[in-house]
């Protein structure tokens, strides 16, 4: 396995320096060394990595895949190394993450905490409602609620995640409180997603149908029609609570539980010994579970 890292170091050498020799320089090898292992990689592999002349380099298409995958390897065992003598303790680097532009809010203070206590830590915080492929799009970790598509990812529980049917004041005084969930055709429903659910289902399983003059793919929209007395929105007791609290929002069927959409970070397994992820995950879990029964009691 040692050999394997060489030859792996000595090819991404070779293929960032531009040329045998230069790579030799840089290694302090002779070059028969570097070309010998250059050759012994790629008989060991099967495929011939780089066209070579007596001037130029050039990577062939398999060897620029195992150049990216050799950069990307070469890299997370530094990173380990670096975690080995510094201490598990220390996050540095940089550390991109990405999250839903509503719960992004409640991260970002988190976010900030958590990077003075690592000062040789860069956070950068992706907010956007699509959910990414983190892998493609070089996310260390996101935070999402809901249950994990992806087997092949790692998904922690950070936080449990009441969801609530919730109106203004003003529109429950003028439209009437639902006290049964067939109550809920009488009312002006506002829908979000793409696309949009024509059907709310709880935790009983039962389901009824919904509609309403206002819909949109942004949960954020829907939440401020409701704020504004335009009708019923369903949200994580996450985004309505502060509302909830200060008597802009009221929830109604409390009786009548959401199924619960648990709040996860996900990351790829290739992250997973990585100190800055996991003392991330770690942090925010200890801090979103100390909110969460404060979350509780304003519903």
């Amino acid at each position: 396995m040692a050999d394997t890292f060489s030859d792996m170091a000595t090819f991404v050498r070779v293929v960032e320096a531009g040329s045998l020799s230069a790579a030799a320089r840089e290694l302090g090898q002779s070059l028969a060394v570097v070309s010998r292992r250059l050759g012994g990689l790629e008989e060991r592999l099967g495929v011939r990595l780089l066209n070579r002349t007596t001037r130029t380099l050039a990577l062939t298409e398999e060897g620029a895949a195992y150049h990216a995958r050799c950069v990307r390897i070469l890299a997370e065992v530094g990173e380990a190394e670096m975690e080995a003598t510094r201490g598990r303790h220390t996050a540095t680097g940089l550390l991109r993450l990405t999250s839903t532009v509503a719960f992004s809010r409640h991260l970002a203070p988190l976010l900030q905490e958590f990077q003075a206590l690592h000062p040789g830590l860069q956070v950068h915080l992706h907010a956007a409602d699509a959910l990414f492929n983190i892998i493609d799009n070089s996310f260390d970790l996101a935070i999402r609620f809901g249950a994990l598509a992806d087997s092949s990812l790692i998904a922690r529980q950070l936080a449990p995640n009441r969801r609530v049917i919730c109106g203004a004041p003003g529109y429950l005084d003028r439209r009437g409180r639902p006290q049964a969930l067939e109550d809920l055709l009488g009312h002006d429903c506002l829908l979000f997603g793409d696309p949009p659910p024509d059907q709310w289902t709880f935790a009983d399983g039962r389901s009824v149908r919904v509609r309403g003059p206002l819909s949109s793919n942004d949960g954020e929209r829907a939440h401020a029609w409701a704020r504004a007395g335009a009708g019923l929105v369903l949200k994580s007791i996450w985004d309505v609570h502060e509302d909830i609290a200060a008597g802009r929002l009221e929830v109604v069927l409390p009786h009548l539980p959401l199924p619960a959409a648990p709040l996860h970070a996900v990351y790829p397994h290739s992250r997973h010994a990585a100190a800055k992820v996991r003392l991330c995950v770690d942090f925010l879990a200890d801090r979103l579970r100390r909110m969460t029964p404060a979350l509780v009691d304003h519903s």
